[in-house]
């Protein structure tokens, strides 16, 4: 077996480049700074920030509102969200400053009330349009929350709901705390607190069970389908 072959001294001196370039992009983000400091929803900010450190087990010193902002644009969306319903100077400058810092241009946060923390993983093809979502929500890409043109409001999502990829939530219905909704399901009835929903349309499973599974109200059901 042949020895490990030494790094040239090219490769080495082109990742330092690439740091130094990270850094300076990462410095390009302060003007946002701006906004932030200038906006009433700084704790909201803030909660925000430390909910995605932690769910990407980001750790070490200098990571924070500039890594987050100069590495995901999702976290752009999230952030000019606050700014858009915070106080007008903030959102003013959110408003200018989206401009040139770009967010996914296909997350769609449309919902005005959304506790701290929410994370959202990728983003892409994702519309959030709920009456309401609670504290430490994540969802995945490819999500739908929003209207299903029959009923009298969004769905409400409470605090520490998981949503999967390709999920829809649709209509007048709550989705508990702690609830869970699996990857591509489709909800058009209550989720109970603490329980999973999988499934066209979505059925819940038992709390502590992988085999039971649950029927949805089917009367409920047939209002909402076709």
């Amino acid at each position: 077996m042949a020895p490990p072959s030494r790094p040239l001294r090219s490769d080495l001196l082109a990742k330092r480049a690439l740091r130094m370039l990270d850094s300076a992009r990462a410095l390009l983000t302060i003007p946002l700074t701006w906004a932030y400091r200038s906006s009433d929803r700084r704790d909201l900010i803030d909660a925000d920030v430390a909910q995605w450190l932690a769910v990407l087990q980001v750790t070490g010193q200098g990571q924070g509102l500039h890594s987050l902002l100069y590495a995901f644009p999702e976290f752009r969306s999230l952030f000019y969200h606050r700014l858009r319903n915070g106080n007008a100077t903030g959102a003013l400058l959110g408003r200018l400053m989206c401009r040139v810092w770009r967010p996914t241009a296909t997350l769609e946060l449309t919902t005005a009330e959304i506790g701290p923390g929410l994370f959202v993983a990728h983003g892409h093809c994702t519309s959030l349009a709920a009456e309401r979502i609670g504290a430490n929500c994540y969802v995945h890409h490819g999500v739908t929350v929003g209207w299903d043109y029959r009923s009298h409001r969004t769905p409400v999502i409470g605090n520490d709901v998981f949503i999967g990829a390709g999920a829809m939530v649709v209509g007048a219905v709550t989705v508990g705390d702690g609830a869970r909704i699996g990857a591509n399901a489709v909800v058009l009835c209550d989720v109970p607190a603490g329980s999973t929903a999988v499934g066209v349309p979505a059925r819940i499973v038992q709390p502590g069970s992988c085999a039971t599974v649950v029927q949805l109200d089917e009367a409920k059901v047939a209002h909402v389908l076709p």
